[in-house]
């Protein structure tokens, strides 16, 4: 068993920032190959299969399979099919919305993140931190513009499910932490769902060009290096914190709208998007506040 996770809060922020560039363009990927004609269920097959000879063959090299080791099989398993849902709807949303505003919709998960975070990991969110969260939240209403953008019904229920998965996610993944490495995390994960995901392999045409089956492979990867990351950031830092940096998506889904889909944001994003940076560092100097008065109160007390 590993140690337990030491704290870095600004490295957190800075793996999580990481992890939603590596995501979001596993999302705009997504999109891409849904319009070459790559079935849903193919698309979620890749994302998770290439995964298991990536890890198993990293471990081999480096002779360390024995960190694959787990005595929370059942912990793992219900992760991972909580997680094959929430990908499942964040994929869908993808499909079904322009990429701006399917991640906008996600940006809702810090506010589901922090209460989950409360009532399950007895986290204290300060004014500071639940201010910051409000104003993000306050830029991404006024991108979406309520009552004025035309969002389908069920691609706004699918993309709010999938940040109440994803927050949801954000709190199991912490509690795994504590005890597992974040590659034994991912791992499990691709290993439970992708013989679930094969079963429907027969049923849909999986004869695709030289140009599609790259880009499939590329978002496997991407998809791979983006919950590494998301996993770590996790280890190293409060979800509720973490999971503000996720508004950093918004540009990554700005400049792949533009240049692969043609979708330009509405001038309100230009008003939303500075409130949702100001959010951003809002919560890096205070973590990074708090972070210091810790470290110099350990000092004092000769820790």
């Amino acid at each position: 068993m590993p140690a337990a996770p030491q704290q870095r809060p600004l490295m957190a922020l800075a793996v999580r920032v990481a992890a939603v560039a590596m995501l979001a363009t596993m999302m705009a990927l997504v999109k891409l190959v849904a319009a070459r004609g790559v079935s849903f269920v193919e698309i979620m097959f890749w994302r998770q299969f290439i995964t298991v000879p990536l890890i198993i063959g990293f471990l081999m090299m480096t002779g360390a399979l024995h960190r694959l080791k787990t005595a929370r099989v059942s912990h793992h398993f219900r992760r991972a099919f909580l997680g094959l849902a929430g990908m499942a709807m964040t994929f869908g949303a993808a499909i079904m919305l322009p990429l701006a505003e399917a991640q906008a919709l996600q940006f809702t998960a810090p506010l589901f993140a922090t209460i989950l975070s409360v009532f399950m990991l007895k986290e204290r969110v300060g004014a500071w931190r639940l201010s910051a969260l409000m104003l993000g939240f306050a830029g991404i209403l006024i991108i979406t513009q309520p009552g004025d953008v035309e969002i389908p019904p069920l691609g706004l229920v699918v993309g709010l499910g999938s940040a109440f998965a994803i927050a949801l996610l954000s709190i199991l993944i912490k509690d795994l932490n504590r005890s597992e490495e974040p590659l034994t995390i991912v791992f499990y994960f691709a290993a439970f769902t992708s013989p679930f995901l094969a079963l429907g392999l027969p049923f849909v045409d999986m004869t695709h060009d030289t140009t599609t089956w790259a880009l499939l492979a590329t978002l496997g990867v991407c998809g791979l290096a983006g919950q590494i990351l998301l996993t770590l950031a996790l280890r190293l830092g409060p979800v509720s914190s973490v999971i503000v940096m996720d508004y950093t998506g918004l540009v990554w889904s700005t400049i792949y709208g533009i240049l692969l889909f043609s979708e330009f944001p509405p001038a309100a994003t230009w008003i939303g998007a500075p409130l949702i940076v100001i959010a951003g560092l809002l919560i890096v100097w205070r973590e990074h506040a708090l972070h210091k008065a810790s470290s110099q109160a350990d000092n004092i007390l000769g820790r």
